[in-house]
């Protein structure tokens, strides 16, 4: 299964999970709770990244799922 970071976005039918790169969503659903909690569990598994995006489309929040050293490395 491949790294890809999680984004929520704003859908026709209410709140999508896509995956990065993908054009189609993994999930729809009619709360944008309901899509973070979903991209979450994904994110969580595959050890990436969730975005979160508003109705206008910018990121509002990030956080990451898996390793991320702190410090840098190097």
């Amino acid at each position: 299964m491949s790294k890809k970071n999680q984004h929520v976005v704003k859908h026709q039918e209410g709140w999508a999970v896509k995956g990065a790169g993908n054009s189609r969503a993994t999930k729809v659903v009619k709360t944008q709770e309901q899509a973070i909690e979903a991209a979450k569990s994904i994110a969580k598994n595959q050890g990436s990244e969730l975005f979160i995006h508003g109705r206008n489309g910018q990121i509002r929040e990030r956080n990451t799922y898996g390793k991320d050293p702190f410090p840098p490395e190097g």
